[in-house]
C-alpha cells in the first residue's frame, strides 16, 4: 500500500495518533496475538513499513496503545476530582469521568481491561495503572475519614479501595458491552453502591459475624 500524500503532510504527532487509533481498534477486536500489522496499516491507510518506522514492533505498538489509553483514563479522573471538594463529590466526579472515558473509548477500554490482563509483559503495565487508581481511591477515603476526625488502618483503606476499584472495573466492562447504556447513569448506580458502603465506614459502622 502506498502512503497517501495527505498523510505525509500531517504533523508527526497527528500521524502517530492516527496509527494508534487504528491499532487500538484492531487490538480490541483481535487481541494481541491475532492482530496483524498488515491489518493495522490498512486500517490507518498507510504502509506497514511506516507503522514499524514510527511505532516499532507489534509489542512496542501494543505498549504504546496501553500507555495512551491509560493516560487518557487517569487524566480524565484526575481532572474531574478536585482535592478541595467534599469526599462524596470527589468520588462522584471521579466515577463520572471514569465511566465517561469507557463510554467514549470502548475500544481503548477493551485493550486495557480485556486484552492486556492475561498477556505478559502487558499485564504488568496494567497492574501499575490499577495500583495508581487504588492509591487515588485510598487517599480519597483517608482524607474523608480525617475530616470526620477518624483514622483507619492503611491496610483496611487499601482493601476497601481495591474492592471499589474492582467493582467499578466490572461495571465498566458491562458498560463497554452495552453501547445503549448511559455512562452517567452507570456512574450514578456505582456511586450508590460505593458511597452507601463508604458512608457507613466514615461513621464507624462495620459489620461483624454474629458469632463474634
Amino acid at each position: 500500500m502506498s502512503t497517501a500524500p495527505a498523510f505525509k503532510r500531517l504533523p508527526r504527532a497527528v500521524r502517530e495518533q492516527q496509527m494508534l487509533d487504528a491499532a487500538v481498534k484492531v487490538f480490541s477486536r483481535r487481541g494481541f496475538h491475532a492482530a496483524s500489522m498488515d491489518e493495522i496499516a490498512e486500517d490507518a491507510g498507510i504502509s506497514k513499513p511506516m507503522v514499524y518506522a514510527y511505532l516499532g514492533t507489534k509489542e512496542e505498538l501494543f505498549v504504546a496503545c496501553l500507555h495512551r489509553e491509560g493516560t487518557r483514563m487517569m487524566q480524565a479522573i484526575a481532572g474531574a476530582a478536585a482535592p478541595d471538594l467534599p469526599a462524596d463529590e470527589r468520588l462522584w466526579r471521579g466515577l463520572r469521568a471514569f465511566f465517561g472515558f469507557v463510554g467514549a473509548y470502548r475500544d481503548g477500554w477493551a485493550v486495557l481491561y480485556r486484552q492486556a490482563r492475561g498477556e505478559q509483559p502487558f499485564a504488568g503495565e496494567l497492574a501499575t495503572m490499577r495500583a495508581r487508581l487504588v492509591e487515588v481511591v485510598a487517599g480519597m477515603l483517608d482524607h474523608a475519614l480525617r475530616a470526620e476526625g477518624r483514622e483507619v488502618a492503611g491496610t483496611d483503606l487499601e482493601v476497601v479501595a481495591y474492592a471499589l476499584v474492582g467493582a467499578t472495573e466490572s461495571l465498566a466492562d458491562w458498560l463497554a458491552d452495552h453501547p445503549e447504556a448511559d455512562p452517567e447513569k452507570t456512574a450514578t448506580r456505582m456511586m450508590n453502591v460505593a458511597w452507601l458502603g463508604a458512608g457507613q465506614l466514615l461513621h464507624g459502622v462495620t459489620w461483624r459475624p454474629a458469632s463474634d
